[in-house]
């Protein structure tokens, strides 16, 4: 068989992901704190981008483009700047003479604020900043403030530092007191006297070792000191977890209403003493849009406060517009100057993005706007796709991380997109919808006689909703509910007489 070389014609299509393309796909799945991260580090590495100080007011044009814009089509705009649907990446024109074509005075030296409707709200939506900047104190910071007001002596004090140390965040001890007398150089019986004056300190019960311990300290504090109380914390937690009420009048041998007596006592101390002082920061979170009600009409708007306002530097453009520069420092600041309109017009587009794909799931979901979850309707990712025309990975990427605030409280935006159960007598309910249903239901019911979940399946089917018991199952773990089993309470007359008396 001969071997010999030929020269062949073959015509593919590929999509090629460029530098610029990739750049814009991934501001378009960043959070708004990951966005302004990014443009910071864009600031310090490209010196021809530069941000905006003054706040000026928009121009006339501008104002003029806000009101066009939403005249125009969907499609309008998105042959301007890039879109990220896979059947129209090669409309784009990504290449270098692309740059030629670009209005130069939307970026030199004005505050290039985004072309979408903006509206004016009164200061009083804003949040109270007081609240935003505030520093709780930890449960370690009590304490130790506690000990410094206390008369402990050289070794008391190093050990209750050893003890403070050593807690968890529930207020638990989590080392021994052999490791602490080990540390200190001392006896461990010194020691055991030191952990039983802090286990009295604020909050009572702290560095216990267990939670018999924990509750067996405060019921001491407290003057608690009924037999049958003592009797159930020290040998039966484990019934008490499980409500098993029978159980517990078997082995104690009291009635039912006495073990009832008891355990609400019980029920009243605290298990985990750190509880108060937790040390996790609130994340605070800033929406990306706003979404208010003008008269019977939702408006949308994007939130740009405290968002980077970029610009092109005048310098450079002086720079080259006068031909003082070299060769290479031309080369230089033109891949810069490339590199800064690709970030602008990258941002532009994300942002004209999450406006449309939020305003066509606020027109999807207007009966959830106007009375609750209750009337969220199932919706997918393709239903938004199709009505702005885009693919569903960019839609994707828009709901990811990005939270819109809205008459109903503050969601992010996958929160409106759920599955469908069916239904009887109509269209598909969605389940938020029904975890909201069987969330009231159990809010409500007879603790004496919860709701099994093969009983909550028959309450849903009377209003027409097909669903399965395991789903029900899944539904009240999610949402942190217990099972049926550890919910209920024994059938008797309660009485408010403590047994302490």
């Amino acid at each position: 068989m001969a071997l010999e070389l030929r020269q062949q014609l073959k015509l593919t299509q590929q999509l090629v992901m460029t530098p610029q393309l990739q750049q814009a796909i991934k501001l378009l799945q960043l959070s708004r704190v990951e966005l302004i991260e990014t443009i910071d580090q864009e600031l310090e590495i490209n010196p021809v981008l530069e941000e905006s100080e003054s706040e000026d007011i928009p121009s006339s044009n501008d104002t003029d483009r806000s009101n066009s814009l939403q005249e125009e089509e969907p499609a309008s705009y998105e042959t301007q700047l890039p879109t990220l649907a896979s059947s129209e990446l090669e409309k784009i024109p990504w290449e270098d003479n692309a740059i030629q074509d670009i209005n130069w005075k939307d970026f030199w030296d004005e505050d290039n604020r985004s072309s979408l409707p903006a509206y004016s709200f009164e200061k009083k939506e804003a949040p109270n900043y007081e609240n935003l900047f505030t520093r709780t104190t930890d449960l370690r910071e009590h304490l130790m403030w506690q000990l410094q007001m206390a008369h402990f002596n050289g070794m008391e004090r190093r050990s209750a530092c050893l003890i403070i140390g050593n807690l968890d965040r529930n207020g638990y001890l989590k080392t021994t007191i052999e490791e602490i007398a080990e540390e200190v150089e001392c006896d461990p019986e010194k020691v055991e006297d030191v952990l039983k004056k802090v286990q009295l300190f604020d909050p009572v019960g702290v560095a216990a070792r267990d939670l018999k311990e924990c509750l067996l300290v405060q019921m001491d504090h407290l003057g608690i000191n009924d037999p049958l109380v003592l009797e159930l914390v020290s040998e039966h937690l484990n019934h008490i977890e499980r409500h098993n009420y029978q159980a517990m009048a078997k082995a104690t041998g009291q009635s039912l209403e006495e073990i009832a007596q008891a355990i609400e006592i019980i029920t009243n101390l605290e298990p985990c003493p750190g509880r108060p002082f937790s040390s996790e920061e609130i994340q605070y979170i800033v929406p990306d849009i706003h979404v208010y009600k003008v008269d019977d009409e939702y408006i949308v708007a994007l939130n740009d406060e405290d968002m980077p306002r970029l610009k092109i530097s005048t310098f450079y453009r002086d720079t080259i517009k006068n031909g003082v520069a070299t060769p290479s420092a031309k080369d230089f600041i033109q891949g810069k100057l490339k590199s800064a309109l690709w970030l602008i017009r990258s941002i532009q587009q994300r942002q004209k993005t999450i406006y449309r794909v939020t305003k066509s799931i606020v027109e999807f979901q207007r009966e959830f706007l106007d009375k609750g979850i209750a009337y969220l309707k199932p919706l997918i990712l393709r239903d938004v796709a199709d009505d702005i025309e885009m693919h569903e990975s960019t839609i994707s990427r828009v709901t990811t991380n990005k939270y819109v605030h809205t008459p109903q409280g503050i969601f992010e935006l996958k929160f409106f997109f759920s599955a469908s159960l069916g239904r009887d007598d109509g269209p598909d309910v969605a389940s938020y919808s029904v975890k909201e249903q069987i969330r009231q239901m159990i809010q409500v019911e007879n603790l004496t006689r919860p709701y099994s979940d093969k009983q909550i399946v028959e309450i849903l089917a009377k209003d027409h909703i097909r669903i399965a018991r395991r789903t029900v199952a899944k539904y009240r773990d999610l949402m942190g509910i217990l099972p049926s089993s550890r919910r209920k309470r024994p059938a008797i007359n309660y009485n408010l007489k403590k047994i302490s008396d």
